[in-house]
């Protein structure tokens, strides 16, 4: 919804007042009191859209006419009001306009020109023909003859004006970006007004990757999907402990460990594959020579207790050697 300021100027005695509160109110003033400022707002719809108005009644009187300056800066279009009953009402408006062009410093500011009291036709001095050609004089400005008695073109000259101000705009919008075709393609360019808004201006892609974001996408998994993801980073930690430079000495050391016990094993058979084949002669000439020896003396055999223990030491020489 939009805001304007209105702004109603005129001699004083013309109907400014009767004007405004017939418009916002629909009550017809029927006691002049000479105002000095009066403010009033009200909400109109108009062309299917909402504006709230904010509408300015001045002061006619000479005394307060140093207060007009300050009401044409903040005003954003014009009623300029005479009375058909008073021609120097209508003299006083020419100067109203120039001083309104001036402070605005522009040649093209909403107004309308409003010729008030119609209902009197007893009284009229100025004809409608001179308001028309007044018109015509300043541009071809909108012109009414309006009756706040009768509320005769009352809400017509106050939807006026506003459609004045929303054709202004227009203009100075189209003309800016005529003037400035940078504007308008950074207008296009623009990604604020391309994606409408607040928040999410970049898609994922164009966001940089955070460590954090395997974390927060899984924890709306489902249990089973945690539990694969909990193995999965159990076997990447075991892989990377067998990786490291620790385990790996372990490795080693172990491999090295199995390979000697494989040498001792194989000694350790070859030693007693060797011990039987020598044995087995020698205990085939004790058994020869077995009556010679029972003979000479009985106790010269070795026993086998002591062939045992011989056995022994030489596994364990054959041990100290290799390691």
């Amino acid at each position: 919804m939009r805001d304007y300021k209105l702004v109603v100027l005129g001699a004083g005695g013309v109907g400014k007042s009767s004007l405004t509160v017939q418009f916002v109110q629909g009550v017809y003033l029927d006691t002049y009191d000479p105002t000095i400022e009066d403010s009033y707002r009200k909400t109109i719809e108009i062309d299917n859209k909402v504006f709230d108005l904010e509408i300015l009644d001045t002061a006619g009187v000479a005394q307060f006419t140093a207060m007009r300056e300050l009401y044409i800066k903040a005003g954003m279009g014009f009623l300029l009001v005479y009375s058909v009953t008073d021609r120097d009402s209508l003299r006083e408006l020419m100067e109203l306009k120039e001083q309104v062009l001036r402070i605005k410093d522009s040649q093209r500011v909403p107004m309308v020109l409003v010729g008030n009291k119609a209902d009197l036709v007893d009284d009229r001095i100025i004809p409608v023909e001179e308001g028309i050609g007044v018109s015509s004089q300043w541009g071809k400005v909108p012109f009414y003859e309006t009756s706040a008695l009768l509320r005769s073109n009352v809400d017509e000259v106050f939807v006026d004006l506003v459609r004045q101000i929303i054709r202004n705009e227009i203009e100075t919008v189209t003309n800016t970006t005529n003037n400035h075709p940078s504007l308008s393609q950074a207008s296009l360019n623009d990604p604020l007004r391309k994606n409408g808004s607040q928040g999410n201006m970049s898609s994922n892609n164009d966001r940089p990757h955070s460590p954090f974001k395997n974390t927060r996408s899984n924890s709306n998994a489902t249990p089973s999907s945690q539990q694969s993801t909990k193995k999965s980073t159990l076997s990447r930690t075991n892989t990377n402990r067998s990786n490291s430079p620790g385990s790996l000495k372990k490795h080693q050391s172990g491999s090295n460990q199995d390979t000697l016990r494989k040498q001792i094993a194989t000694n350790s058979s070859r030693n007693t594959q060797q011990d039987k084949k020598g044995t087995a002669p020698a205990t085939a000439a004790s058994k020869k020579q077995k009556p010679r020896a029972h003979a000479s003396s009985p106790q010269s055999s070795a026993s086998p207790a002591e062939i045992k223990q011989e056995k022994k030491k030489k596994k364990k020489n054959n041990l100290c050697t290799i390691l």
